[in-house]
């Protein structure tokens, strides 16, 4: 896998080139009329949607944390909130997320956030060599080893994910 190129660096390649991850850069033409920011991502770079991961931000009790799942399911609340050791798990305000991390609704990376929040990433993806997640702006994906997502965002993983 390639190391980031300049012209496409965000704060989410930034933390991958200072760790010395190997990764690869997907960027893409982002329609901004595709109904969903993943599927579009999966079906323009041809890689099944069970490997291509959306960010998502939830609020726990007062509190912010992050969920990894499969473009090609949903986000199960219940399962985050269990994972995260809470009974209630709400979505998080767009606005609030993208404070929080620093990025745009459709470009969040799980990987250089603003400011890092308790991250459970779906155990489906360590059925994989290597999964794609935003890589900071709409547009661009970055695949790399699930374990060093795991290892870069903190994560625990736990089955998160629906269909």
């Amino acid at each position: 896998m390639a190391k980031k190129q300049a012209s496409q660096g965000t704060p989410a390649t930034a933390v991958l080139a200072a760790a010395g991850v190997p990764f690869t850069l997907h960027p893409y033409a982002h329609d901004p009329s595709a109904a969903s920011y993943g599927l579009e991502a999966a079906e323009v770079l041809g890689i099944d949607p069970d490997r291509v991961f959306k960010t998502l931000m939830v609020d726990i009790e007062g509190k912010l944390a992050v969920g990894i799942v499969p473009v090609s399911g949903t986000l199960d609340l219940k399962a985050i909130a269990a994972a995260l050791g809470s009974k209630k798990a709400t979505m998080a305000d767009p606005k609030t997320a993208e404070r929080r991390t620093g990025y745009v609704l459709g470009g969040i990376s799980p990987l250089g956030q603003r400011q890092a929040s308790p991250t459970v990433l779906d155990e489906s993806a360590l059925a994989f060599g290597t999964v794609l997640v935003s890589g900071g702006r709409r547009g661009l994906d970055i695949e790399l080893d699930p374990a060093d997502l795991i290892r870069l965002t903190n994560a625990r993983t736990a089955p998160i994910g629906s269909p």
